[in-house]
């Protein structure tokens, strides 16, 4: 992927675009430091990151990914995947009068990035309360902490989030009836508690299309391709 050469920057809405831009790479680096897609059409900036993946073909975890939409003040054509270090060090530089984010020069190459989910034919299936959805992931992230001892090495560390993250998550949502046969994975509640997607007493709503599942809350998307899907 690359940027346009004559698109070398993208120049952000506002200081709070600015702020969520900076909580949501900030959040996403917590997760998984690795890269960031920004995807611009027009006045509009998709960010997606990746929360989950399989490190080996072994490894049966779904993918999953982070998207947030924001806007930008002039419109602009790119589509690059970059370091989400290098943009967290462009980030921090950038005060309230300043809003110009320039891109780092230096892309990467993220498998998950060349995965895109649809943009349309999503079909509602049903609405899932976000205290369940905290529920899962503290109780996720305090699962695999008893699994793996101290100074486990990587692939002990892979098949306990493997084992947690990749199992469906027991209640789907207040019309179980809608969302027979689909199994939404324990990782996109993790993921949307990870990236700041969820807070209590909400609700998220839970859709379909082929063979991907989206989770969408008032704050961002959940994207899961689950080799249960495949």
């Amino acid at each position: 992927m690359t940027v346009s050469s004559a698109m070398q920057s993208l120049r952000l809405a506002d200081a709070q675009t600015a702020a969520d831009l900076r909580t949501y790479v900030t959040r996403a680096r917590k997760a998984d430091d690795g890269a960031i897609r920004l995807q611009a059409s027009g006045s509009i900036l998709a960010a997606y990151v990746c929360v989950l993946r399989p490190r080996s073909t072994a490894e049966r975890i779904p993918t999953v990914l982070g998207l947030r939409t924001m806007n930008l003040a002039s419109p602009a054509e790119v589509d690059v995947t970059v370091p989400l270090a290098a943009v967290a060090d462009r980030l921090a530089r950038l005060d309230d009068s300043e809003l110009e984010l320039t891109l780092p020069p230096v892309t990467v190459h993220e498998s998950w990035a060349g995965i895109g989910a649809p943009r349309g034919g999503w079909v509602r299936l049903c609405e899932i309360g976000t205290d369940t959805l905290i529920q899962v992931a503290k109780d996720g992230v305090r699962e695999i902490a008893q699994m793996v001892p101290i100074n486990a090495g990587s692939p002990v560390v892979g098949n306990a989030r493997a084992a947690v993250w990749g199992r469906p998550i027991p209640e789907l949502g207040s019309d179980p009836s809608a969302a027979a046969g689909v199994e939404l994975c324990a990782g996109a509640a993790f993921a949307a508690f990870a990236l700041g997607f969820v807070v209590p007493g909400s609700s998220g709503a839970l859709f379909q299309s082929g063979r991907w599942l989206r989770l969408s809350t008032g704050a961002g998307h959940i994207l899961v391709r689950s080799p249960l899907l495949l």
